[in-house]
């Protein structure tokens, strides 16, 4: 399937998806005052859209790995660690906050 699309398009997926993974807790924190419900559904969403994210760029190493493409490899290995770091990071940081904002209005 991934033949027949390019595998370019990977990483343009990823950068989406990472970027989603961001939004769903923004918006929740903006929200957090109006919500009344639990922020466990926003938390596994935004968890799930990092490790599709994630999984993009793995599945674009591993076909880089596949084709023998060591030039291209060795050149974004490094800038790849960076930011997955940074994605899962940033990610984790929305979702405490997120529930520490939620655990804050419960208990009042």
């Amino acid at each position: 399937m991934f033949n027949l699309l390019g595998y370019g398009w990977l990483t343009l997926g990823s950068l989406v998806f990472g970027l989603i993974a961001w939004f769903i807790p923004v918006f929740s924190i903006m929200r957090h005052k109006k919500r009344r419900d639990s922020q466990s559904t926003t938390i596994v969403l935004s968890m799930g859209f990092c490790a599709i994210a994630l999984w993009f760029q793995i599945y674009y190493t591993n076909y880089l790995v596949t084709i023998q493409d060591w030039t291209a490899l060795m050149d974004t290995t490094f800038t790849l660690n960076w930011i997955s770091a940074i994605l899962l990071i940033v990610t984790i940081t929305l979702n405490i906050i997120n529930i520490i904002l939620y655990k804050d209005r419960t208990s009042e």
